[in-house]
C-alpha cells in the first residue's frame, strides 16, 4: 500500500503539469501552488492510510522518508545549473536580510513572553522553540526539544501547528507576497543581475514543454548521469550526517545540508556538469513531489482543539516577525524577492527555497536563500538555547 501511494505522489506533478496546458486557472496559479492545494486536500479528506502517514516507533513515516529523499536528490540537480559568479554579488545583502530576520523573531518572542510568562511556566521553552525554528527551519525543532527539555506532548502540538501554519504562510507568499510587500511596505522590486555570460537556459521555465524535454530520448543519458551524481552526493552527505549526529544529535542535519549544498555548488563549476540540459527542470519536478507530500501532512483538524499559548507562539511568531522583517528591510533598502526567499529559508528551511524561487520566477535568489538557510540551521539552536535561559531569568 505504501509503495502504491508513493508512486501516486510521484506522478501527481506530471498530471498537474499536463493540466496547466489545458486549464488556464492552473496555469495562472502555478504548478507549485497547485501542488500545495491538492496536497492539503488529499491530506485532509481521509484517503491516505495511517501506515503511510504515521511514523513507526523509533522511525520515520513513509511520507516523511519520501520528503527527505526527494529534497536531498532535488537540491543538487537544481544547483548544477547555476553559475555561482552571478550570486556572490548578492551574498552580503542576503546575510543582512537574515540578520534582520533574527532580530524580528527575537522582538516578537520577547513581547509574547512578557504576556504569557506569568500564566504559563513553559513560556520560555516555547519562546526558545520559536526562535530556533524560525531562524533555522522546522528541522531544528527536534534538536531544540532535547536541548531545552520540552515535553513530548508540547513538541507534537508545536510541530503540528507549525506544519499547518507554514503551509498557509508559503501559500500566501507564493500567491500575493510580491504585490503585498510592494504595496504596503513600498519595498522595491528585485533588480536582476546584469551579467554578460547569461544564457537562455538560465531562467526558470515552468512550461509543460520544458518538462516534456525530461523524457526526450536525447536528454535521457545526460539527465540519468546527473540523477546518479545527485544520489551519490546524497549518499556521501548522509554518511556525514550519521557521523556528525554521533558527536551532537542536533548537528547532523546542518552538516548534511551544508554538504549537499557545498558539493553541488562545487560541481557546478565543472562545465560538463553545468551544461547538462534540463537538470533544473528535473530537480524542480522532484521538488513538486516534495511540496505535494509536505502539504499532505498539514492536518487542519489540529486547529480545532488547540493549545492557545503554543498557537500564539507559532502563528504570531510567523506573521508578526514577517511584518517586522519587512519593515526593517524597507529601512535597509532590501528588495521584495530577497525578503521573501530569506524568510522562507529561515521559517521553513532551505528545502522550500527552490519552490519559492520558482513561484517568484527568480532563479537569481536561489543561492542567497540556500546560504541563509544553511547558516540558520547552524545558529538556530544556539539562539534558541540562549533565549530559553535568558527568558527564564525574567
Amino acid at each position: 500500500m505504501n509503495i502504491l501511494f508513493t508512486i501516486i505522489f510521484i506522478v501527481v506533478p506530471a498530471f498537474i503539469i499536463a493540466a496547466s496546458t489545458k486549464i488556464k486557472l492552473v496555469e495562472k496559479i502555478g504548478i507549485v501552488l497547485v501542488c500545495y492545494i491538492l496536497g492539503m486536500l488529499v491530506g485532509n479528506i481521509g484517503v491516505l492510510p495511517e501506515s503511510f502517514t504515521a511514523a513507526p516507533e523509533g522511525g520515520d513515516s513513509a511520507v516523511s522518508l519520501l520528503q527527505s529523499v526527494t529534497i536531498c536528490i532535488a537540491l543538487p540537480l537544481v544547483l548544477f545549473s547555476l553559475d555561482l559568479s552571478k550570486w556572490v554579488k548578492i551574498a552580503k545583502k542576503g546575510m543582512l536580510c537574515m540578520g534582520l530576520a533574527c532580530i524580528s523573531i527575537i522582538i516578537v518572542t520577547v513581547c509574547i513572553h512578557l504576556v504569557f510568562n506569568d500564566y504559563n511556566a513553559e513560556s520560555s521553552k516555547y519562546a526558545a522553540a520559536a526562535v530556533s525554528v524560525y531562524t533555522g527551519g522546522t528541522v531544528n525543532l527536534g534538536s531544540i526539544k532535547l536541548a531545552i527539555g520540552m515535553s513530548e506532548n508540547d513538541y507534537i502540538i508545536f510541530n503540528t501547528y507549525d506544519a499547518v501554519i507554514s503551509v498557509l504562510y508559503i501559500f500566501f507568499l507564493s500567491m500575493v507576497g510580491q504585490k503585498f510587500f510592494r504595496k504596503f511596505f513600498k519595498l522595491r522590486p528585485y533588480k536582476s543581475l546584469d551579467m554578460d555570460h547569461g544564457d537562455a537556459t538560465d531562467t526558470i521555465d515552468e512550461s509543460a514543454g520544458a518538462y516534456r524535454a525530461l523524457i526526450d530520448p536525447k536528454n535521457i543519458k545526460g539527465l540519468g548521469f546527473a540523477l546518479l551524481l545527485s544520489a551519490l552526493i546524497f549518499g556521501v552527505s548522509y554518511g556525514l550526517n550519521i557521523m556528525a549526529s554521533k558527536i551532537d544529535p542536533g548537528l547532523g542535519m546542518t552538516v548534511m545540508m551544508l554538504s549537499i549544498t557545498s558539493i553541488s555548488i562545487a560541481l557546478s563549476f565543472v562545465k560538463k556538469i553545468r551544461s547538462i540540459k534540463y537538470t533544473f527542470q528535473l530537480g524542480m519536478y522532484i521538488i513538486y513531489i516534495f511540496c505535494f507530500s509536505v502539504a499532505a501532512c498539514a492536518d487542519f483538524k489540529a486547529l480545532i482543539n488547540f493549545n492557545y499559548v503554543i498557537f500564539v507562539y507559532v502563528g504570531v511568531s510567523i506573521v508578526a516577525s514577517l511584518l517586522i522583517h519587512a519593515f526593517l528591510c524597507k529601512l535597509a533598502k532590501i528588495d521584495t524577492d530577497t525578503l521573501i526567499i530569506t524568510s522562507v529559508s529561515m521559517v521553513c528551511s532551505p528545502p522550500f527555497v527552490p519552490a519559492m524561487a520558482a513561484s517568484l520566477k527568480n532563479k537569481e535568489v536561489l543561492i542567497s536563500g540556500l546560504a541563509t538557510g544553511v547558516v540558520g540551521y547552524a545558529i538556530g539552536n544556539y539562539l534558541g538555547i540562549a533565549v530559553n535561559y535568558l527568558y527564564a531569568l525574567f
